[in-house]
């Protein structure tokens, strides 16, 4: 899928419904049932390209800055957002984007979806600082990537990324996983890949790190996190060549979580190896970057609290 001007992120919903259980003296609920939230939002996936002996290049994209909105009910979220054409730099280039990403953050578990398709892109020279566009380059890639959380009685990745919980102490925990990716590379002259100047890869990686969150002042958190490992990677399933890459997965944010309001920064990336051996090494890079302002409200909005009652007499 193609479009001209503007990214969309679409809406996500999803229950965050888990049986698990929780220590109550690191990890609180709010009162509130509902709330409402803007964000303003940055994504990006870079190609960076090595032939041989010579230097890396790295390919950015002229992506724009997102605005977006989310509201929260009991244990449903809803939200969307889209970037808007005004906020890119005419100077950097067209860039055609679809890209949807989720980040989920469960009780026991985290789970990645990238849904990326981008065309078009630019280069500055270090020499002169020259801008060049690259506009035949298209990369795209879709991928999953999940891990379970060892420590998620005492820690709370809602707390530091969404700001759906409260992280009373600090604490931090051990994550184990991995994931599925394809990625794809095509351009008609400003890449030098293989004959037909297109690649076609598939990965499956395997993960393991550690996250932590620390509580400052009761308030404040600041939340750092990183996966690293290994990834098996084949080029149209071609079995007799198989290249072995690292893989890399860092999460940070900080921000102030009140009893009504809160206020956040978080950030997310991704590495990936596309081709990594002598004749050709190119990987990506995927980012999100968010800024969230979210108000809690003891009452719910009319609707909800009518669906709510027609529950309960239905349960009856």
């Amino acid at each position: 899928m193609r479009i001209n001007k503007v990214i969309f992120i679409l809406f996500a919903l999803f229950p965050h419904i888990s049986s698990a259980q929780r220590d109550s003296t690191y990890i609180a609920s709010f009162e509130q049932e509902f709330s409402a939230g803007v964000y303003s939002y940055y994504q990006f996936m870079m190609l960076t390209h090595t032939v041989g002996d010579n230097k890396s290049i790295t390919y950015i994209p002229n992506s724009p800055v997102g605005l977006g909105l989310s509201v929260s009910y009991k244990n449903f979220s809803l939200s969307g957002g889209m970037g808007f054409n005004f906020l890119r730099d005419p100077e950097l280039g067209q860039t055609r984007v679809f890209d949807w990403q989720y980040h989920y953050y469960g009780r026991k578990w985290i789970l990645d979806i990238f849904l990326q398709n981008y065309k078009g892109f630019y280069t500055r020279r270090e020499e002169d600082r020259t801008i060049v566009l690259h506009p035949d380059i298209k990369i795209a890639q879709y991928g999953l990537f999940g891990q379970y959380i060892l420590n998620n009685k005492k820690f709370s990745y809602r707390a530091a990324f969404s700001q759906s919980e409260r992280q009373l102490k600090s604490a931090g925990s051990f994550q184990l996983g991995g994931g599925f990716y394809y990625n794809h590379v095509s351009s008609n002259t400003s890449l030098t890949i293989n004959e037909q100047n297109k690649l076609d890869n598939y990965q499956l990686g395997l993960s393991g790190g550690y996250v932590y969150t620390w509580v400052i002042k009761k308030d404040f958190l600041a939340a750092l996190g990183l996966s690293a490992g290994l990834s098996f990677g084949t080029e149209n399933f071609n079995m007799e060549r198989i290249e072995i890459s690292p893989n890399v997965f860092p999460r940070v944010s900080t921000g102030y979580i009140g009893d009504d309001w809160s206020i956040g920064l978080s950030f997310v990336m991704n590495r990936t190896y596309v081709s990594r051996n002598e004749q050709l090494n190119m990987l990506f890079d995927t980012g999100y970057t968010e800024m969230t302002f979210i108000k809690r409200f003891d009452k719910a909005p009319k609707f909800l609290r009518k669906v709510k009652i027609l529950n309960r007499k239905s349960e009856e």
